[in-house]
């Protein structure tokens, strides 16, 4: 009785050790897998450290850490080159699909418009939607038309039947510096010259 209970102790132990084993395969082909890149690679959170010119991607799974090597940074992050370890750092804005920094996003996702490094769902006032681009161009808000030029012709402003008088408006002073993309709009008409300078001489304007 006591052979058979040794026996079956021994069946059961030995199975244990087999499963155990195969874990273990299991475990070390996974985590080979999961280190590609690495130079250091931990068990329960992957790589550590990666070789040079890689980056360092890191994500939660709950409360979990885990590490991959990679040679370009998915979208949503960005890559920080630094003297010991290159990372893929996250984009702050949920809505930005890649950036330039933390906080200058150079594309949005999908139904975001970009507008100086940030995304919107709408663009601000003063800027218009461009489908194409998906981005936010500024409209030029313009002063009042000034007053017709006086009407000249090669610079005279006598002595030819007809010439052209010109009004503008420009970009308001307090905008010119954000706004250098707003040239002044302008508008030439055709208009009736006196045909005779006094005293029958050309004056320029």
């Amino acid at each position: 009785m006591q052979w058979i209970i040794f026996m079956l102790l021994l069946f059961i132990s030995s199975m244990e050790m087999l499963t155990q084993n195969r874990w273990k395969k299991q475990a070390s082909a996974s985590l080979l897998e999961n280190c590609t890149g690495c130079v250091l690679c931990s068990e329960d959170n992957g790589c550590i450290t990666c070789h040079h010119r890689l980056f360092l991607l890191i994500w939660r799974d709950g409360i979990r850490q885990y590490g991959m090597c990679v040679h370009t940074c998915p979208p949503g992050y960005f890559g920080v080159r630094g003297l010991e370890v290159n990372r893929c750092t996250k984009c702050r804005s949920p809505s930005c699909e890649s950036c330039f920094s933390r906080d200058f996003c150079m594309k949005c996702k999908d139904k975001f418009y970009l507008y100086k490094g940030q995304c919107f769902r709408q663009c601000p006032p003063g800027t218009a939607a461009q489908s194409g681009t998906r981005e936010c161009q500024e409209t030029c808000e313009r002063g009042p038309w000034s007053e017709w030029s006086a009407c000249t012709h090669e610079s005279r402003t006598c002595g030819c039947k007809w010439g052209v008088e010109t009004r503008v408006r420009e970009v308001p002073e307090a905008a010119r510096e954000e706004r250098t993309a707003c040239p002044a709009e302008q508008e030439t008409r055709r208009c009736r010259m006196k045909k005779h300078c006094p005293g029958g001489e050309h004056h320029a304007a």
